[in-house]
């Protein structure tokens, strides 16, 4: 039964496209007897469940953003924080080894508030993204897994985060004095006798950890809307994912 309602769903939906009277009269007779039969409730119609999903993804994308854009949204959550890239961990060990632990301290200060001051850049892509999905998306993120929203909005706007991170992430590090705290770890570092030279590309850097922070946390927004039911704060959301609660169960 509840593949059928699916089924049907999705049908009338692309019947609605060409004839949305008709289709939306007709959906509405169809879901009302199919619920009478089942004894449930009314079942949100495939326009519900796009606006529903789409609310969702708008207002956790948006907190999520909002949430890291602030002071300390990075450097203070252990989970996100940018440490010193991997390559250079020998490079922090060798500087603190010789009392320049302040002085890496300042670095990893500075690349997370880059990443703070340039995750707002994410706002259009996801909006834009959260516009294009089809009812075949919906129906797959409502019906998915506990972090399939985000894997579409993963999928769909890497890519171009990245290309949209880049400039404002390099100018922030300028801005905050993280380049120039590079220049100087680097620096004192290469004055180690023997030591190996390290090369990264510190924009790359900031924006890819950057883009796994973000996600990080719009995944735990997700999960808390698929996971507990007062974060569901409009009857469109109670009704859009309650209805997809019953599907799995």
């Amino acid at each position: 039964m509840k593949s059928l309602i699916l089924s049907i769903c999705l049908s009338l939906f692309f019947v609605s496209m060409l004839m949305p009277n008709v289709a939306t009269a007709q959906l509405k007779k169809v879901l009302d007897k199919v619920t009478t039969a089942t004894g449930g409730t009314v079942n949100p119609s495939p326009a519900e469940m796009a606006m529903g999903l789409k609310e969702a993804l708008e207002k956790g994308t948006g907190q999520s953003i909002d949430r890291l854009n602030l002071e300390n949204g990075f450097l203070g959550n252990p989970a996100i924080k940018l440490p010193f890239p991997e390559e250079a961990i020998q490079v922090e060990r060798s500087l603190r080894k010789i009392g320049l632990g302040n002085l890496c301290d300042q670095l990893i200060t500075s690349i997370n508030r880059a990443a703070e001051d340039a995750v707002k850049e994410a706002r259009p892509l996801f909006t834009q993204a959260i516009k294009d999905m089809t009812f075949k998306d919906v129906q797959g993120i409502l019906l998915g897994s506990e972090r399939a929203a985000t894997d579409y909005l993963q999928r769909n706007t890497t890519d171009g985060l990245k290309v949209k991170f880049a400039p404002p992430i390099q100018a922030s590090l300028q801005k905050v004095g993280a380049t120039a705290h590079w220049e100087t770890v680097m620096s004192r570092y290469n004055k180690i006798p023997l030591v190996k030279p390290v090369n990264t590309d510190l924009t790359a850097y900031v924006t890819d950890k950057a883009l796994q922070g973000l996600f990080l946390e719009i995944a735990k927004e997700e999960l808390a809307l698929r996971k507990n039911i007062t974060t569901r704060s409009s009857p469109l959301l109670q009704k859009v994912f309650g209805f997809a609660d019953a599907q799995k169960n």
